[in-house]
């Protein structure tokens, strides 16, 4: 199944995609929230769905994230060789993890905001884990089954805020519009090898970013257990899992970032595609 949630911000309710259409399941289920993964609801609304005479919606209706907003979103940094060395950074030896702000999710097709005084904003794009149900000290053979499914994020960072202002990367990577989801999560049973996805983004058409999954150092069973030996993972928890090489601070000969009007579009295999414009802060 692939999950959706629909309508003006604030007041998205849920949906599926079923054959490419898109319906209204808010009779079946409240909200893709902590209480409906914590109880089994996925399983619940496809067999629900067996029987039920859904209400089909316009596909062009406005998306949100397709998780409620979520306990936590957890990401990891540096993830990929390539963008470590773009970034002149060390391969990490275990996953470097930060988290962003709940208050940064928003839909696939939201503006995003460059933060007020902002001259670094950057773009990246990632695979991300949707946790089903509670996790600690979870294995590493077990760990897939305490996963829902998959979406595209888009892991926006101010870059000066990240490395130029002190402290941890908190600052850089929670700005509000910084993490677009979805369109869709797509249940695990929709992505045949997780790990063997192409990923890419463009900004105004230009590829800057063309990389695959298979190039992960940590990979999604390792990740969902590293974290969960830390803290508990509570359902509809989103990890994402970092970004290939092409990002705005390691272009060459040197770095550039958006600027408002910059049109930055993605996606990722069996995950959908996303866009976002860029806008001044206040504008």
């Amino acid at each position: 199944m692939k999950l959706i949630r629909f309508g003006e911000i604030g007041e998205e309710k849920p949906g599926v995609i079923l054959n490419g259409e898109y319906f209204d399941v808010s009779s079946i289920v409240t909200d893709y929230d902590e209480i409906f993964f914590a109880k089994n609801g996925i399983e619940k609304l496809e067999n629900a769905l067996k029987d039920a005479e859904l209400k089909k919606i316009d596909s062009q209706v406005r998306l949100g994230s397709p998780v409620a907003r979520p306990s936590k979103l957890l990401c990891v940094g540096l993830n990929y060789l390539d963008h470590a060395h773009e970034t002149n950074a060390p391969i990490p030896k275990e996953p470097i993890l930060f988290f962003k702000s709940t208050t940064a999710i928003v839909g696939p097709y939201d503006d995003l905001v460059i933060p007020k005084n902002s001259l670094k904003t950057d773009w990246e794009v990632e695979l991300a884990i949707v946790i089903g149900k509670k996790a600690s000290y979870v294995s590493e053979a077990e760990a897939e089954d305490y996963i829902a499914g998959y979406c595209l994020h888009n892991d926006y960072s101010e870059r000066e805020f990240q490395l130029e202002r002190n402290g941890q990367w908190a600052k850089g990577k929670g700005c509000d519009t910084f993490a677009p989801l979805g369109p869709f999560m797509a249940t695990k049973d929709e992505i045949a090898d997780v790990h063997q996805l192409r990923l890419w983004l463009t900004v105004n058409g230009k590829t800057l970013q063309d990389g695959n999954t298979s190039n992960l150092i940590f990979n999604v069973p390792f990740l969902v257990s590293y974290i969960s030996q830390f803290m508990t993972l509570l359902p509809g928890d989103v990890i994402t899992t970092g970004t290939p090489a092409g990002v705005g601070l390691g272009q060459k000969p040197e770095p550039w970032y958006l600027k408002p009007g910059d049109v930055v579009e993605l996606g990722i295999d069996g995950l959908g595609s996303s866009k976002q414009t860029a806008r001044a802060y206040g504008a």
